[in-house]
């Protein structure tokens, strides 16, 4: 459920206040609280409310329904066109926006097929919750699990995945974006309808299910979502609110959404409300909040549905910000995740440093350590690759500000040839195995993508199902132009090699679960996280780190001061010699060996070696 007003308080692009819209007092059908501002709501009275914000549909609007003549719409006023009218729940509907042009509604709750098919009124949720004590996790015992529906099986197939990730010790599934895109086949990030959970993936009552079981196992769902742009295949709001978007500002996706203005801000806040409380997901990541070009809006947002949701409701919201800011994080906010500290620990075990991973490339370890310590490796400094300053100071943040990561959707899938990590171990799995062991027990709060756990060495490839040819092929064009510049893929025969995204088997290729899973991988995380949660999570609460050094070419220490006063040390080193520093000569007598990812690597650091390819942690607890 949504409410309107989502910015009190704040300016449409002339200065004007915002004022509250004529609807916010009236209640809702089922007793679900207060209208929202979109879309199409049905009342207690048995009627329906329509609601288009069309600000440039110059002749007027009207509304569409199978077997009866077109009734116009009432403009309401900044913007707005409304009307209450019979229809009850299952009716498909339309806007007429233009002579020639009928448009699906772009609050759509759900369609009738795919995004250029009709919309179909909804009722108040029907779906009968079980796990109704439900409120949440506290956020330190978040272990998160990305992964994409459509390779899991959809919603009933990550429902049946459910127990397994439970015993694993998961905490939280994160679902890569489920609003409505063209076609079976996508990554989500295309999607335009943003309210419509996308049905290849089943229906919204199985999605509620699997939300619901997920609960009964003490697991919490995340979301994310995309508010930086909307695909280019079934958006049509350029036709009728064209000052939905700006042209002086572009994106790596196009033209910029234009957060200026506030029913702008309110159509995306809604949203974001409508997802917490009508599938009761935990918790939202929010997608490349760099390209909105208001930041001020993350906060109203926090703000806006922290205040509508009940008091003991516990949500988290979650950021990909590559500017690396962090007012966002002291406002609202749980954490971000931190491409600085995968990017470092991905030079480290693979050795590349084109691209992104050229500003990691000189100095790694340094890096890491402040990776470790502070958060942000890029507080303010210059990126070259960027072409400017990037990031703001981190090192006030708790460790859990921090999503730590080796693998997720953009880090595989945005590599031409989508390898997982293992496929890039060249034969040796010592420092994979060591850099696990980091992620997992680091106080920063550990993300797992699809199939890592199983030893995956399935691509995770770029995949669409547009059904425009001539945008299929722009697809296909544009994927292989982005590698041009990199030396693997510098003749147009090797781009050529690049999996075709629109091919169907581009998609069964990226399958993390046809293969079975590997048993000793398994174990690994198992044992990993069964220790996170025993030992390292019930001393996070006001952990704060000690500080990082550097103890060879690709070796690091760092320590942090727990909650309770436990002083918690991990040694990694991801090179391909053992070390004996200087630092490692202190005695360590008083310290708990808690885990080595390579037998006999803790003896071997109580005797000044910290062998290459392993992990080691030390617990010294509370005098």
């Amino acid at each position: 459920m949504t409410s309107t007003n989502t910015s009190a308080g704040a300016e449409d692009r002339d200065g004007a206040k915002a004022r509250p819209d004529a609807s916010s007092s009236t209640e809702a059908g089922g007793g679900q609280g207060l209208l929202p501002c979109f879309g199409a709501w049905h009342l207690a009275n048995g009627l329906t409310r329509f609601r288009l914000w069309a600000p440039n549909a110059k002749e007027g609007v009207k509304l569409e329904i199978a077997d009866r003549e077109p009734l116009p719409m009432t403009d309401v006023g900044d913007g707005f066109h409304e009307i209450q009218t019979p229809c009850p729940p299952g009716t498909r509907y339309r806007y007429r926006v233009g002579p020639d042009l009928s448009v699906p509604d772009p609050a759509s709750r759900l369609q009738a097929g795919d995004v250029h098919d009709d919309s179909i009124v909804t009722g108040p949720d029907s779906y009968a919750w079980t796990n109704t004590g439900w409120r949440g996790r506290p956020w330190r015992e978040t272990v998160l699990y990305e992964l994409h529906a459509g390779l899991a099986g959809g919603y009933a197939g990550i429902e049946a995945k459910l127990p397994e990730l439970a015993a694993l010790g998961i905490t939280a599934v994160e679902l890569m974006p489920i609003a409505d895109f063209p076609g079976p086949r996508n990554w989500g990030y295309d999607g335009v309808l943003p309210y419509a959970p996308d049905c290849a993936y089943g229906t919204p009552d199985e999605l509620k299910r699997m939300i619901d079981t997920a609960h009964g196992l003490g697991m919490m769902v995340f979301l994310d979502v995309v508010y930086n742009h909307f695909g280019p295949d079934g958006n049509y709001l350029s036709a009728y609110a064209s000052d939905f978007f700006r042209d002086d500002v572009h994106t790596p996706w196009g033209v910029a959404i234009d957060f200026r203005r506030r029913a702008v801000r309110q159509f995306f806040a809604e949203n974001a409300l409508y997802w917490l409380n009508e599938f009761r997901f935990d918790g939202l990541r929010l997608d490349a909040v760099h390209a909105i070009k208001d930041v001020g809006w993350l906060e109203e947002m926090a703000g806006f549905v922290r205040t509508h949701l009940p008091a003991d409701r516990i949500v988290h919201l979650v950021l990909e910000n590559d500017d690396n800011q962090v007012h966002p994080l002291e406002n609202g906010y749980q954490a971000q995740w931190n491409d600085d500290g995968h990017h470092v620990l991905h030079q480290l075990l693979t050795g590349e440093s084109e691209g992104y991973y050229s500003d990691y490339a000189n100095h790694p370890a340094q890096r890491l350590t402040r990776a470790l310590s502070d958060g942000f490796i890029y507080q303010g400094e210059t990126s070259e690759h960027r072409g400017g300053p990037r990031g703001e100071p981190s090192a006030h943040l708790p460790p859990t500000s921090f999503v730590l990561f080796l693998q997720n959707h953009d880090q595989i899938g945005n590599r031409a040839m989508g390898e997982r990590l293992l496929a890039l171990a060249r034969n040796d799995t010592r420092p994979v195995r060591a850099a696990v062991a980091l992620m997992l027990l680091a106080p920063q709060i550990p993300l797992l993508f699809m199939g890592e756990e199983r030893g995956s060495t399935a691509p995770f490839l770029y995949f669409t199902s547009h059904g425009d040819a001539q945008l299929a092929q722009a697809v296909r064009d544009g994927r292989r132009k982005e590698f041009e510049k990199f030396r693997a893929f510098a003749h147009p025969e090797t781009r050529d090699r690049i999996p075709d995204p629109n091919d169907e088997a581009t998609y069964t290729r990226s399958d993390p679960f046809q293969a079975p899973a590997d048993p000793e991988w398994q174990d690994y995380y198992q044992a990993l996280l069964q220790l996170r949660h025993r030992v390292v999570v019930p001393r996070l609460d006001g952990a704060h780190s000690l500080g990082a050094h550097v103890l060879g070419l690709r070796a690091v220490v760092a320590q942090w001061l727990l909650g309770d006063g436990a002083v918690l040390s991990i040694y990694v080193n991801l090179g391909t010699v053992d070390v004996r520093p200087d630092w490692l000569q202190e005695d360590r007598g008083d310290e708990t060996l808690l885990f080595e990812s390579e037998t006999g690597a803790g003896r071997a650091l109580r005797d000044g070696l910290l062998q290459h390819g392993v992990t080691v942690a030390l617990l010294k607890e509370l005098a």
